[in-house]
């Protein structure tokens, strides 16, 4: 199985931002979405790292797809 190193280059765009998503209280309350990290894929296309920068108790963790503006 092939090391992956364990610092990514500045430019390589992760495929995932990961959020910690927080349910609101009551019907017309919106869920509270916080950045907390990036998914970056294995060059082998066999998965990849999750990278956290905060972690969530509780709270979901969600993966989406970059905004090119974000």
């Amino acid at each position: 199985m092939k090391q992956q190193p364990a610092t990514r280059k500045a430019t390589q765009a992760p495929l995932y931002h990961a959020y910690s998503v927080k349910e609101a209280a009551g019907d017309r309350a919106k869920a509270h979405w916080t950045k907390i990290g990036a998914f970056f894929p294995h060059e082998d296309g066999e998965g990849g790292t999750l990278v956290l920068d905060a972690l969530p108790i509780g709270d979901r963790i969600v993966l989406r797809t970059p905004k090119a503006d974000a």
